[in-house]
């Protein structure tokens, strides 16, 4: 089978394989590198679930109102936190054994079967987080258009040189798609990032700026609230019967997903070994700064607009005739909001970046081999290209992705690392864990169920509205 270059069979080992002769993997060896400390883990598992997609969080409040949506909004942290660790837990099992596994699709294969990982698990994994990579650039692109002013400050040749671009104005005429393509020309640069361990610094920013833009939407909230501007508030859950039912369903979809990772086996792939006890820090990290920015935004968000709360915070800061903050703070939370997307785009681009490299590059060669190099480079660009095509070709791609965000996101997070605990270690039937794992299995399973249900019916809703390439 050849000669492995020498930091190749180095790495494999890292990565817990026994004979590298026998298990080259590019992907793992370029893309999954066992390098990372717990607080690297942090960084990534923060960028993976703190997402902008948390500004929603106060309209999912207003469909369940206020002991329904707080319960709900710290239900699924619990239930997540504890999903999370057990896949951790089933991952550290199996690295004990001598054979680490690395990508969610292994998983699957070792303890349900090989069809599972070939057919279900990893053509699931891989349609969520492309979906991710879409859904990111249509949002990047809407905070570019919603920005009045960008300013740029760029250091060059010891000069400090301001650029003030105007992107858009009372007048101004460019569309959706034109900031859409705008964005993805910045994410076409990040995709060159070799390796998962490669963003530890991007994701350290990333999750500072999670940080900024939570802060500013929770502080812009309570101005609001406080203010002469202050819209009526009305707390009540409105609608028909079926609208609340329907309603109610949506917002656990919409609070399971702000939750949702989707990538836990590739985080813990980049921790350097032995790995227990390192994904627990990790997620520890991740979820003190989930406390601190989902229940600040949802409760302060929901506080100032009640049931008036919009898909996302940012259009209520709007309001209806004028902004209702001032313009430099619009622009400052956009900016945030914009960067910490990048960051986001770019991880979940990893899953898609591994696939590639494990069926295109030679693991025998160099890394950066221009063999290895010029693949890379050409099959990255084209997944941002066909990414950003589809964002600027389809500005309703949020509804579709609702849709197989139930498939995709409740199975992935919810359902399977409970099935995965259960077959590996085998607890009592009669013991708590069991029936624990099994009532939140068969809980998310419905759930699937019913939010696509109302996903479908969103769909059918909004479907008089869809137009390719529209100005939305």
């Amino acid at each position: 089978m050849g000669t492995v270059a020498p930091n190749s069979m180095e790495e494999l080992k890292q990565n817990g394989v026994e004979n590298p002769s026998k298990e080259l993997d590019a992907g793992a060896l370029f893309v999954l590198k066992s390098k990372g400390s717990w607080l690297h883990c942090g960084y990534h598992l923060t960028t993976s679930i703190v997402a902008p997609v948390l500004l929603s969080l106060p309209f999912a409040l207003g469909l369940l109102g206020w002991v329904g949506g707080v319960i709900c909004l710290a239900l699924a942290g619990l239930v997540t936190f504890y999903s999370y660790n057990l896949l951790s837990l089933v991952l550290e099992h199996h690295a004990k054994l001598g054979h680490r596994q690395l990508r969610f699709r292994d998983m699957a294969r070792d303890i349900l079967g090989p069809g599972w990982g070939k057919y279900f698990v990893g053509p699931l994994q891989l349609w969520i987080c492309f979906g991710a990579v879409i859904a990111c650039t249509l949002l990047g692109g809407q905070s570019l258009k919603a920005s009045i002013y960008l300013v740029i400050w760029v250091y060059m040749f010891g000069n400090l040189f301001r650029f003030i671009y105007l992107l858009v104005n009372p007048n101004g005429k460019m569309k959706l798609y034109e900031f859409i393509v705008m964005f993805g020309g910045v994410v076409l640069v990040l995709a060159q990032m070799p390796s998962f361990h490669s963003l530890r610094h991007i994701n350290l920013v990333s999750l500072l700026l999670c940080l900024a833009f939570s802060a500013c939407a929770a502080a812009g909230s309570i101005y609001i609230g406080h203010s002469k501007d202050a819209p009526r508030r009305d707390y009540s859950v409105t609608g028909s019967k079926k609208d609340k039912v329907f309603g109610t369903f949506n917002a656990i979809s919409i609070i399971a997903t702000t939750y949702a990772s989707g990538i836990i086996p590739e985080i813990q792939a980049t921790l350097a070994p032995p790995v227990q006890g390192k994904m627990f820090k990790g997620l520890c990290v991740c979820y003190s700064v989930i406390a601190v920015t989902y229940f600040s935004v949802g409760i302060s968000g929901y506080w100032a607009f009640g049931n008036q709360a919009q898909g996302t915070l940012l259009s209520n800061f709007m309001g209806v005739d004028k902004p209702l903050l001032p313009t430099w703070f619009l622009v400052m939370t956009n900016v945030f909001t914009i960067t910490q997307v990048l960051a986001v785009t770019v991880l979940y681009m990893q899953p898609t970046n591994e696939v590639f490299e494990q069926k295109f590059a030679d693991p025998k060669m160099e890394e950066f081999s221009t063999r290895n190099t010029i693949p890379r480079l050409i099959l990255r660009s084209l997944s941002v290209v066909v990414a950003t095509f589809f964002a600027a070709m389809l500005p309703f791609f949020g509804d579709l992705m609702a849709l197989f965000g139930a498939f995709g996101c409740i199975p992935l997070d919810f359902i399977l690392p409970m099935i995965f605990y259960n077959v590996t270690f085998k607890p009592s039937k009669r013991g708590l864990i069991f029936w624990a794992n099994t009532f939140i299995a068969v809980a998310s399973f419905v759930l699937v169920g019913i939010g696509a249900v109302a996903s479908v019916r969103q769909i059918v809703l909004d479907a008089k509205t869809y137009r390719l390439f529209a100005n939305m």
